[in-house]
């Protein structure tokens, strides 16, 4: 078996995309890692907390590498930190990554190139899944997930042009179901980001709460 990273987004496509991967018996899914914005340390656009991203890590079994990215930040920053990142693989004799990218052609071919330069390859298990049909195999499947970012002026099945954008609590690829609880919702440039507290936050919320 192939040991592979998997992009983790937090979103249903990253997890039915190791859903996927693991029942292939060429590939075993080692890690996951995921970039976060380190000056809220949050998944850009997803919004998604780091804690409930290790939280999540934690679920489906798996190690997690967190690659803090500045904010702002220019396409010359994010390519160094994801090279230190393929270094990091590389060192351990991985030499594949897997995304779950369904249909963006512009994006494959970035992420195939530039892991190309570094001498990896890229592999992309839903790719030309039939949004409609992939969804619903998601629900049917028992994927659980929460909405964390809405663009009200469109919508695709799968949100694949950054429609929306989820969190998954719960699926057959987690050991248990994740406990989050709705907060604010606030609305920028377009966007309606919902913010998700995991446990870990809430416990640190009634902890600010009950000193006041």
């Amino acid at each position: 078996m192939e040991k592979i990273w998997l992009s983790w987004s937090s979103g249903k496509d990253s997890a039915w995309a190791l859903h996927e991967l693991r029942t292939d018996p060429r590939f075993e899914v080692v890690d996951l890692f995921t970039t976060i914005n380190e000056r809220f340390r949050r998944i850009a656009m997803h919004g998604v907390r780091e804690s409930i991203l290790r939280a999540q890590a934690r679920a489906v079994g798996l190690p997690l590498h967190v690659v803090p990215i500045p904010w702002p930040c220019s396409n010359e920053e994010y390519e160094s930190h994801m090279a230190t990142l393929c270094r990091a693989a590389m060192a351990e004799g991985i030499r594949t990554f897997a995304f779950g990218d369904l249909f963006l052609e512009d994006i494959r071919e970035y992420r195939v190139k530039r892991l190309e330069t570094l001498g990896l390859k890229a592999i992309f298990p839903l790719w030309r899944h039939l949004t409609r049909e992939l969804a619903t195999r998601m629900i049917r499947g028992g994927v659980r997930a929460r909405l964390t970012c809405l663009d009200p002026r469109k919508l695709d099945p799968c949100g694949e042009n950054g429609e929306f954008h989820t969190c998954v609590t719960g699926g057959p690829m987690f050991d248990y179901p994740l406990e989050v609880h709705r907060g604010e919702i606030v609305e920028r440039d377009g966007f309606v980001f919902i913010d998700l507290i995991g446990e870990e936050d809430a416990e640190q919320v009634s902890c600010c709460q009950s000193s006041l």
